[in-house]
């Protein structure tokens, strides 16, 4: 970069996903606005952000999916859910995995049960994929570096295993990397999460809004109704009906940290 975007000295200066112009020296000299940014990791300008796991080894981890679920909506960015490695489930598995993720429908979110191994259900995400800009998240050993090796040829990404002792997956990933799939679009490699963190809310109206499947249901008796603790919540109504009781359990969780961690210091 040159003159006064270099000066600004900020690592989102310019970041993956952002379109420019470049002079004939390859020196960056201008930077277009942004539809969307991530901060972790730091990419921009996302149609999609793939919110990826493995259905076992590593198992599936509802609350840490659900973080990154809300990270998706804080961000702006339509998630799309792939659960990989569904080649190591039995029936009656699958159908428990299916039955948690089942509040998922009540949301419009896509969701995709593949196998990088067996070459599963890759296809149809691809289809839906296409033509976008789509970021890959979500925790190291669930397969994002074999997927994404599926869907281009560009590069090829190194593919670690998952740990035998902590059933953990190996970070493979060292920088974020845009890639032009075969079929038209890019797809944008991020590194793998050993943490996820949760997005900078201001208040608890802002997190209940993160919530879209509340929206249908904000029947209550009053205005600024939390959903905790006031009678005649719409939202505590239709728990166990229209609204999961896992996701009602996470939002208290979330008002929980956000009050203790972060609203209580303002």
């Amino acid at each position: 970069m040159r003159g006064i975007l270099k000066k600004k000295n900020s690592k989102d200066n310019c970041v993956t996903g952002d379109l420019v112009e470049f002079g004939e020296d390859k020196a960056i000299t201008k930077v277009y606005p942004r539809q969307n940014i991530i901060h972790r990791p730091l990419v921009s300008n996302i149609d999609y952000l793939v919110i990826q796991f493995s259905a076992l080894d590593p198992k599936f981890d509802i609350g840490r999916f659900n973080i990154l679920l809300l990270n998706s909506f804080y961000y702006n960015i339509k998630p799309v859910v792939v659960i990989n490695k569904i080649e190591l489930m039995d029936d009656e598995e699958m159908k428990e995995l299916e039955e948690q993720l089942n509040f998922l429908k009540k949301m419009e979110i896509e969701v995709f049960y593949i196998s990088t191994y067996k070459s599963i259900g890759i296809e149809k995400l691809e289809e839906y994929i296409k033509d976008k800009i789509t970021a890959f998240g979500g925790p190291s050993g669930a397969g994002k570096s074999s997927l994404i090796n599926m869907l281009q040829e560009e590069k090829v990404l190194e593919i670690g295993e998952t740990s035998k002792k902590n059933s953990r997956g190996k970070h493979t990933t060292k920088g974020t990397t845009l890639l032009p799939m075969k079929n038209g679009g890019w797809v944008i490699d991020t590194p793998g999460f050993s943490s996820i963190e949760l997005p900078p809310v201001e208040t608890a109206e802002e997190l209940a809004g993160l919530f879209t499947e509340f929206n249908e249901y904000k029947t209550c008796k009053y205005s600024n109704c939390i959903h905790i603790n006031e009678p005649e919540c719409g939202i505590k109504n239709e728990l166990n009906h229209g609204i999961s009781q896992s996701r009602y359990d996470f939002y208290l969780w979330c008002y929980k940290f956000y009050s203790e961690e972060r609203w209580n210091k303002y």
